[in-house]
């Protein structure tokens, strides 16, 4: 319990003093590293619009290391394999329940396997439909509707999914949206700029709601 406090104490504070944030490197042979362009403009976009003061060069971070509770917002995204060992597992865990966020962005193919690891993390907790008067979808900017649609896919509708501890949100899988290619740089998708303008809006509210709990 003492050290669950230290963890918790310590990832708020590094949160209010440096606001750092940075992408999950996770084990399974999945592209953890994919969208490389997505969070520098995420940052850029919540740094000029809603006044974070976020580092604007992410960081990298392994699952098993006790270097995540320096963050106070983890994004993961990839296409595909996804695998945690009882170590991150448990780190994960430790993380997510002393302030920690996950932001995971299915990049396509990676809801199988993210599911199933997740058991690993929280097995007494299930991944539920983030209701839409959720305040994720409320502030700064309004989505009615939910989760946008970025890219179609499997034309499958857009949907996020939560898992809490008591009423925080503690993690959020999107999915069949792909918000981070909507936050790449324009040519790599070559997205209509309203397209891109929904994207990094959505993320904004994420960011918002981190640093708000």
């Amino acid at each position: 319990m003492r050290i669950l406090f230290f963890i918790s104490f310590s990832l708020f504070s590094l949160g209010l003093l440096a606001q750092d944030i940075a992408v999950l490197k996770y084990k399974g042979g999945g592209d953890w590293y994919g969208n490389p362009t997505a969070l520098p403009n995420l940052i850029a976009f919540c740094n000029q619009q809603i006044h974070t003061k976020i580092n604007p060069k992410p960081q990298t971070v392994e699952t098993g290391s006790l270097d995540i509770f320096q963050y106070p917002f983890l994004h993961m995204t990839g296409h595909g394999n996804v695998f945690f060992d009882e170590a991150d597992a448990e780190n994960l865990r430790n993380y997510l329940l002393s302030g920690g966020f996950l932001h995971i962005d299915d990049n396509y193919g990676m809801q199988p396997y993210i599911t199933k690891e997740l058991k690993k993390v929280f097995p007494d907790k299930d991944l539920i439909e983030i209701p839409l008067n959720h305040e994720i979808f409320l502030a700064p900017y309004k989505f009615p509707n939910g989760l946008p649609k970025i890219h179609e896919h499997d034309g499958q509708r857009p949907q996020a999914f939560g898992l809490f501890q008591d009423d925080r949100l503690i993690l959020l899988f999107t999915y069949e949206s792909d918000l981070g290619d909507g936050w790449e740089d324009e040519e790599v998708h070559n997205d209509p700029l309203e397209v891109r303008e929904k994207a990094l809006k959505m993320g904004a509210n994420i960011i918002k709601y981190v640093f708000d709990h």
